[in-house]
């Protein structure tokens, strides 16, 4: 493993990001990620997933610089449906995922941290989908999965502003259970973890697969729908004038094509 680190105590599995300076989500770590998945789904000992991010971040969205090597919408499309799948997957796995978010979950972070079961934050961590910043889109199902957590108002602010909301008030509008402060997060999500490991696995498996049917034919056409408009807002100007002040680290100029 070259993104992740991941081991299993008192049933309990620790998927670490291990990606610096940022944990962004690439390609390579996803693929890693599932590969862990498998492994911890084969194994009977482990009863609930704990994942965080090693240094300052939980993981502070997708890796741009990765952005640039794909050329067509086609292949936008195609790399937005592969984090998806996975997203899904981590939505409906058998065993409880509980993400421990500090410093930021941002972009692709967020939506990760969106299809794990249970979120726990700092009280002054940010948590935000920015991509309308960079001309982008969210494409790993955030635009589905933000108003199912605070409702269609509040994921439209934001979205369309790109600004992010902190911990607090992540538990305040439903995006996250508990916030604690820094030195305590760790130690309050193992607490969590090792509770609901002692529930019988047979009656937790099927709590979960239940929860997935909360959602509705419209939600799997809204996850199809972006990751096509993913695609085409990926091939656009502004999409590509984005990217580059981004990473040239100066404000966008967005004509609108």
């Amino acid at each position: 493993m070259e993104y992740l680190k991941w081991s299993s105590e008192e049933r309990v599995a620790t998927i670490t990001i291990a990606r610096p300076p940022a944990n962004a989500l690439s390609t390579g770590l996803i693929k890693e990620l599932e590969a862990v998945l498998d492994q911890i789904e084969a194994n009977d000992e482990v009863r609930v997933v704990l994942i965080h991010g090693e240094g300052k971040f939980f993981s502070a969205g997708a890796d741009i610089k990765e952005f640039t090597t794909v050329k067509t919408g086609e292949g936008f499309a195609k790399l937005s449906g592969g984090g998806q799948d996975l997203f899904e997957r981590m939505e409906s796995f058998s065993k409880p995922i509980i993400a421990a978010i500090h410093g930021a979950a941002l972009g692709g972070g967020l939506e990760l941290a969106m299809a794990c079961h249970i979120r726990l934050v700092t009280e002054n961590a940010k948590l935000g989908l920015p991509e309308l910043q960079l001309g982008l889109i969210p494409g790993f199902a955030g635009t589905q999965r933000l108003p199912r957590y605070v409702g269609t108002a509040r994921a439209a602010e934001m979205m369309l502003t790109s600004e992010p909301i902190t911990g607090l008030e992540a538990v305040q509008c439903g995006l996250a259970n508990h916030a604690y402060n820094d030195d305590d997060l760790i130690e309050n999500a193992y607490i969590l973890a090792r509770k609901i490991a002692k529930k019988s696995p047979v009656s937790v498996r099927a709590a979960i697969q239940l929860l997935g049917y909360t959602k509705t034919d419209q939600y799997y056409e809204g996850v199809k729908k972006e990751a096509q408009l993913f695609g085409e807002v990926f091939v656009s100007e502004d999409a590509k004038e984005g990217i580059s002040a981004f990473l040239e680290k100066r404000q966008p100029d967005f004509k609108g094509k």
